[in-house]
């Protein structure tokens, strides 16, 4: 068997009533199994993102370095977005 720690955390009635009903509906054996889904599924996106902390501050620098945008509604954006993506579309 994987040598495991164990650890207590606490969670708010709301998320615990989740776990709880998860276990109870036969989707995981037990809490500590629902637990470990969730953090496998919760590492497993981070690792997809491949962001770290640093990077997300850099991103967001560059963001505030880049100053106003040039488009004052959120119509303007999405014509913009419509407009940059159209042309992949039509390769497709």
């Amino acid at each position: 068997m994987t040598k495991v720690e164990k650890i207590t955390i606490a969670l708010t009635p709301e998320m615990a009533g989740f776990v709880r009903s998860a276990v109870d509906a036969g989707e995981y054996a037990s809490t500590s199994e629902a637990i470990r889904d969730a953090v496998r599924e919760w590492k497993e996106r981070r690792d997809l993102l491949g962001y770290t902390v640093e990077d997300l501050r850099a991103l967001v620098q560059e963001g505030i370095d880049s100053g106003p945008s040039s488009r004052s509604t959120m119509a303007e954006v999405k014509a913009a977005a419509r407009h940059r993506f159209e042309p992949s579309r039509r390769e497709s």
